[in-house]
């Protein structure tokens, strides 16, 4: 694999390496200090794709932690840094007893291999996929938005926010707009384990000032939510994103600490759908199961077929009665409410409703 400057030429090749041994010599001699190339064996190649994925995550890796986490010397560390850089990756080394390696933004663009026109065209798409919690859009998409922003260069940089600023997605999704700077500096704090900060206006409008340990972000689809723990309330929150504002990174680290149930997907369902109605779904639709399921949210089903063109739901579900009659009323087709009964006089409403703006009012 190589290194491609963005926009340039390749640097190296990650299979070969010049180093010096104090082997024997080719009459069979020792000669030390020799300087020879070799191709390194497949351990090497591995171990540095490793090392290239861990500095990848946006914060400083002091070397004993990067030293345990390959199994290897520090005195191999130093070597595999040196490797990196002279094929052209950018890693910064602090000094002191608690100093350690961080992959900075340079002229490359590592480890990928592409153009400025590619770039640009990748960080734009994710942008837009993650700011409006596009279905299917889950939390590694926002790491990998999150480390091409990392290591663009700034000439770059500006090329996707002029983008991002001069243009209007148009969206299917149904959760609110989210600036995608906003779920990167999340990400980036989760990632390094670094305190963050942020404005925060709750349910009720209330506004307030947090300071948490960001656990998990986590996409439902239409929303997404912040798993942290806060350090003033001593408990864990939930946070909407569309509701947080101003994060910042303050550089401060902290020990993860370990999440009730350890699974934030299942803590987001506990929290936020704590105390909400479910309702048991019953619907027909006249279509086949293929086109229902083509139109419907994924994870809602299972679609029973009754026929070649019919076709049966039977779910439980939390969201409320309005947005599922909506839905139900975008999928294009005829269907059948048979339960529950708040549904069933929703949609009687609604196609009331829909039916006087038309101007088609029954006698």
């Amino acid at each position: 694999m190589g290194d491609v400057a963005t926009g340039g030429t390749a640097t190296g090749d990650m299979t070969t390496s010049t180093v010096t041994t104090d082997g024997a010599s080719p009459s069979g001699g020792r000669a030390p200090g020799t300087t020879t190339t070799r191709t390194s064996g497949t351990d090497t190649p591995a171990r540095l794709f490793q090392l290239l994925s861990l500095l990848q995550t946006p914060r400083e890796w002091p070397g004993a932690e990067l030293s345990e986490r390959l199994g290897v010397s520090r005195r191999t560390v130093r070597r595999d840094i040196d490797r990196l850089r002279d094929l052209g990756y950018p890693v910064r080394a602090s000094q002191g007893a608690a100093g350690g390696y961080r992959l900075v933004a340079g002229k490359a663009m590592p480890p990928l291999v592409l153009d400025d026109e590619e770039a640009v065209a990748i960080a734009v798409g994710l942008r837009a996929g993650a700011g409006h919690a596009v279905e299917g859009v889950e939390e590694a998409s926002v790491r990998a938005l999150a480390k091409l922003e990392q290591v663009l260069p700034s000439r770059l940089r500006h090329r996707v926010s002029a983008l991002q600023i001069a243009t209007t997605p148009l969206t299917s999704g149904d959760g609110a707009s989210i600036a995608p700077e906003t779920l990167t500096v999340m990400a980036s704090a989760a990632a390094g384990h670094e305190r963050l900060r942020f404005a925060y206006r709750a349910g009720d409008g209330t506004q307030s000032r947090r300071l948490a340990e960001p656990y998990r972000l986590v996409s439902t689809g239409r929303r997404w939510y912040l798993v942290a723990y806060d350090i003033d309330r001593e408990d864990w929150r939930t946070f909407r994103v569309d509701r947080v504002s101003e994060p910042f990174a303050t550089g401060a680290r902290f020990a993860p600490r370990a999440l009730p149930n350890g699974d934030a997907a299942q803590f987001i369902r506990d929290s936020v759908w704590r105390g909400r109605p479910s309702y048991d779904l019953d619907v027909t639709f006249a279509a086949p199961a293929e086109f229902v399921t083509a139109r419907m949210p994924s994870g809602v089903g299972p679609l029973v077929s009754l026929d070649d063109h019919r076709c049966r739901l039977r779910t439980t579900s939390t969201d409320s009665i309005e947005w599922l009659a909506v839905r139900l009323a975008v999928m294009d087709c005829d269907f059948t409410v048979h339960g529950p009964a708040e549904l069933v006089a929703c949609v009687r409403e609604m196609g009331a409703r829909l039916s006087r703006a038309s101007g088609n009012t029954a006698e």
